[in-house]
């Protein structure tokens, strides 16, 4: 790769699911219609709707990542993440993205210090490219 290689692209869960979208959406829905039949509370109601929506945000809400020759970027709705190639030691690769981790060997804190990156239709390419960064930095 050139030493101005870079990767855009956005991953919006919501629109490439369109029958677990459905589920998911109706499945709130009667969860929102049980919460005020049980409790007959608009505030309760309410709350349960920002409850939901906010843990679901990423489900819903388009992430954008940018992976070039010095950090990692994430922007998803008003937060930004930055980190450094040498901040990561090691990575996993699922169906549905690759977790970069700061550590060498598995641990347990990897889901939670790590940075998760979802695959949009270019599983290769962002496979190619971490094993680049993350094999570079191995060497050194």
């Amino acid at each position: 790769m050139s030493e101005k290689a870079v990767l855009k692209w956005s991953s919006h869960p919501v629109r490439k699911k369109t029958f677990v979208s459905i589920l998911v959406i109706t499945f709130l829905f009667v969860i929102w219609l049980v919460v005020y039949l049980t409790t007959f509370s608009l505030f309760l109601t309410a709350l349960s709707v920002v409850i939901m929506l906010v843990s679901l945000s990423s489900f819903f809400l388009p992430t954008h990542y940018e992976l070039d020759q010095e950090k990692v970027k994430i922007r998803f709705f008003l937060t930004k993440r930055e980190r450094e190639w040498s901040a990561f030691r090691s990575f996993y690769v699922d169906k549905n993205g690759v977790l970069l981790s700061p550590f060498a060997k598995p641990s347990r804190l990897e889901n939670f210090r790590g940075i998760y990156v979802r695959f949009y239709q270019n599983k290769d390419q962002v496979v190619d490219f971490v094993r680049s960064k993350i094999e570079k930095l191995k060497d050194i």
